[in-house]
């Protein structure tokens, strides 16, 4: 199994409606690492650590996000992964 790395831009209604806290959960669920957090423009920053199989499924979550999200778009961009420990939701 290929560890990979991905960063995420989420765009939309993404920040007030619990996306960040839900993604932490779901990336816990998948046994992901890296962080999460709000960024000034309205966005939400993710980096996703570990197997292909379960970032890839994170992204795909990230496409719809929590019940209240409304997610407009997701970029993505592939990085060389770095040893993330655990996932955290970050300020």
């Amino acid at each position: 199994m290929d560890r990979v790395r991905a960063r995420l831009k989420i765009y939309g209604r993404v920040q007030g409606v619990g996306f960040r806290w839900s993604m932490q959960r779901e990336a816990k669920k998948l046994g992901l690492s890296g962080w999460v957090r709000n960024l000034p423009d309205g966005t939400v920053e993710a980096v996703i650590e570990g197997d292909e199989e379960r970032v890839e499924a994170l992204i795909g979550w990230a496409h719809q996000g929590p019940r209240l999200a409304m997610v407009k778009k997701v970029e993505v961009k592939w990085e060389e992964p770095k040893g993330e420990k655990g996932f955290r939701v970050t300020h």
